[in-house]
């Protein structure tokens, strides 16, 4: 089974191809142009998706070393993402299957978030927990396999990204704010400021009362000295930072307890996070967990865990028809 896949849900064009559940390429494809505005734009990220989508996935059938008339399959995000987004992907993988009278698999872009740990070894076993954390959503998974996922935590207002991103906005840093915060923490105090830490019932998470008091921690510092933000930047960063990582990992904790499972993963943008994976495996190593934390190049959004998503449903015959609709807000 040869699968082209292909990602567009967000700003980062990606297309892939998997054979018989072995990745043979995975190109990306940044869009440099959100810089300017501090935040991504959904219109022009779009317009830069068709740009790029002929390209990437011409780059990834090269690098596999096959044409589109070996492809036995084409899969998609359908959503989560941004609307105009998910349409270049979805539209463009619904001509190519029908040019190619081919099936199509839709994938839910947070669950192959999830299954990017099956791309290389070492995988975990079923079932376990996965942390998945990104600009716009955070959640524990229960994962009993890979077509059986189960919410059973998540952010009720912001996500953990949304919260990095915002401080790196207040600190005038410039986007994206997340790697540079991670860059300034690793030279600070992460004890020096304390921040609140909203408790939810249960599993849930919170993080717009995390932001607010930044935000009037700020005003605060700033209004007694001017160059405060300059002359404590480090120690600023390190303490947010600790405090966000805290969070999570303390309701992380309590699901592993709960559920009692010793086979942890993280996933998602923030999971390239070097605070957060050096917390989790600390954490691991004090609570004998099996701890599994994916490359790098699999934590940002990419087409590599649309393909290996696509591989599980293909494995059992779960394909979509030619009239599937992107769902923005698509559910579990």
């Amino acid at each position: 089974m040869t699968i082209l896949a292909i990602e567009s849900s967000c700003d980062d064009s990606s297309a892939a191809v998997i054979i018989n559940g072995k990745l043979c390429s995975n190109i990306v494809a940044s869009q440099a142009i959100h810089t300017k505005w501090g935040g991504v734009v959904p219109e022009l990220a779009s317009r830069a998706h068709q740009q790029h989508i002929v390209p990437v996935v011409a780059e990834a059938l090269e690098r596999a070393k096959i044409t589109k008339n070996d492809l036995n399959a084409i899969a998609f995000t359908r959503g989560p993402g941004l609307l105009g987004s998910l349409l270049v992907g979805a539209s463009f993988a619904k001509a190519l299957a029908m040019g190619l009278n081919i099936p199509l698999i839709d994938v839910h872009h947070m669950q192959a978030h999830v299954l990017a740990h099956f791309i290389d070894e070492p995988k975990p076993n079923f079932p376990f927990l996965c942390l998945t954390v990104s600009g716009g959503h955070t959640q524990i998974v229960f994962v009993r396999s890979p077509l059986e996922m189960e919410v059973i935590g998540e952010t009720q207002d912001d996500a953990v990204g949304e919260a990095f991103d915002k401080t790196a906005k207040l600190l005038n840093l410039p986007y994206p704010g997340g790697p540079l915060i991670d860059k300034y923490a690793k030279e600070g105090n992460p004890e020096r400021f304390p921040f609140p830490m909203v408790e939810m019932q249960g599993l849930n998470y919170s993080f717009s009362g995390i932001k607010t008091s930044f935000l009037y921690f700020l005003q605060k510092e700033i209004k007694q000295n001017a160059n405060f933000v300059e002359e404590n930047i480090a120690d600023i960063c390190a303490s947010m930072q600790a405090t966000l990582i805290k969070i999570l990992l303390q309701k992380l904790k309590k699901a592993a307890k709960q559920y009692k499972i010793k086979e942890i993963a993280i996933a998602g943008g923030v999971s390239a996070n070097s605070g957060l994976r050096t917390a989790l495996q600390k954490m691991g190593e004090q609570e004998n967990w099996n701890v599994y934390i994916p490359a790098f190049q699999y934590c940002t959004d990419n087409a590599g865990m649309i393909a290996m998503a696509a591989h599980f449903k293909a494995e059992k015959g779960v394909f979509c028809s030619q009239d599937v609709s992107p769902l923005p807000r698509m559910a579990w």
